[in-house]
Formats: structure tokens, sequence, C-alpha cells
């Protein structure tokens, strides 16, 4: 089975490798600090402290085989100038929505890095699909459970 391509600017690559650092390193003496504190209460079969550690310790695992994957099949992208005049994945864009007259700046990144709270969206996102490869002044119609959303796209760097 072919491993989808994980696309990720430095500092996304960064973070995930913190991350898998951290869960290596820490979370997991932690887990197994607390399964054997939870052993020393006798009887596991009854043992909720063991069984909330034994699931805490399955999530970890997880994550890191998750992560190891994901780092496995980066393609790194730069957050160089923008010198094409298209929408790319690592453009930063403003966009005017035209039914509200707001203007929006988003980061278009690869869907591990996606962050809408941080103002990234994924180019697999139904926005980040609509404008890649548009050019600034172009008005993009998005289809979204809520009807069609318009934006125009006013800057591209």
């Amino acid at each position: 089975m072919v491993s989808k391509e994980v696309i990720l600017t430095y500092g996304g690559l960064e973070k995930l490798e913190k991350e898998l650092e951290h869960l290596k390193s820490i979370r997991r003496r932690e887990v197994a600090a607390r399964i054997k504190t939870a052993i020393s209460f006798g009887d596991i079969s009854e043992n909720s402290e063991y069984e909330d550690a034994k699931n805490e310790q399955a999530f970890i695992e997880g994550r890191i085989i998750t992560l190891e994957k994901m780092l496995r099949n980066v393609s790194l992208i730069e957050d160089a100038k923008n010198d094409s005049g298209t929408v790319t994945v690592g453009s930063t864009i403003m966009l005017k929505d035209l039914e509200f007259n707001e203007d929006f700046e988003y980061k278009i990144v690869g869907s591990a890095e996606a962050n809408p709270a941080e103002n990234k969206i994924s180019n697999e996102s139904p926005v980040g699909k609509a404008i890649l490869g548009k050019e600034v002044n172009d008005v993009v119609e998005v289809s979204v459970p809520a009807g069609v959303l318009k934006y125009q796209i006013l800057q591209i760097s």
C-alpha cells in the first residue's frame, strides 16, 4: 500500500518532530509509571486506574505510529515568496467574502498542518481546493452544506 504524501512547512515538520519526541521520551514513561502504580493496587480486573492507563498507553502508541508514518512521507514546502502569481500550497492569501464584505487571511498548508484557529487551511479543504491555481482578482465559488460561498482573491504572497 502506498502511503499518502504529507505536505508540511518547515515549522509544521518541527512541530510534529517535537510531538513525537515528547511522546517517546516523556509520555511513554509517565504512562508506564501509572500502569505500574495501578498494578501495585492488586486485582487489575476491577481496577479503573489500570484500565485508564492502558487506554492512554494505546492512544500514545497509536499516535507514535501515525507520526512516524507521516514523517516518512513528508514533502516539505518553502515559505518563500510566491513569484508565480497563483495560489499554491505555502501561499498566504487574502480573501474577500463577497456576501459579507469581510476580508480573511489564510495560509494554504497540507492537511496534517491545517489549523483554522491559526488561519492555516488545508489544500484539501473546500476553500483550499477552490483557490489552488487561481490568481489575484479571481472569484471562486465554494460549495458548502449551507449553500455556495463566493470569495475574491485580493492578494497572494
